[in-house]
């Protein structure tokens, strides 16, 4: 049986919890107990802490479609990096008010992968400033 890779470890995690409809239980079974993602110079420690921030993420955009744009790893598998996309309606999303308006968000995930094949670490860049300016100008 050949090794699955770590671009296709990190596309299983993005088809099962961000594509619908979105499985947040799986990451149990794809990232590591001590789990940590960083995001907007936030950090989350703990595969538990994750998974709440990924279920509140997820509320906030209704109607989410999430498309991988490119994918690619290191030499040895150990980091990947993936760019992506996401489209659907605000619910709320950065603490705007729930509106209904289309949303577009771009980012840049790098991951970390464990020699076991398990997601270590995950730090998150994206646009989301000029997606809160988006939705709150002339309000």
């Amino acid at each position: 049986m050949r090794k699955r890779s770590s671009v296709d470890l990190v596309h299983e995690f993005w088809a099962q919890v961000w594509q619908p409809p979105q499985n947040y239980d799986a990451i149990d079974d794809l990232a590591v107990e001590d789990f940590v993602l960083i995001t907007g110079g936030t950090r989350i420690e703990s595969r538990e802490a994750f998974k709440q921030w990924a279920r509140e993420f997820g509320s906030k955009i209704d109607d989410m479609d999430f498309e991988v744009v490119e994918s690619f790893e290191n030499h040895d598998g150990s980091r990947v990096a993936s760019m992506w996309r996401i489209t659907g309606r605000n619910n709320g999303v950065f603490g705007t008010e729930p509106s209904g308006e289309p949303i577009e968000m771009t980012g840049t995930a790098v991951w970390a992968v464990g020699e076991d094949g398990r997601l270590l670490s995950n730090r998150v860049e994206r646009n989301a400033y000029e997606v809160f300016r988006k939705l709150t100008e002339g309000k």
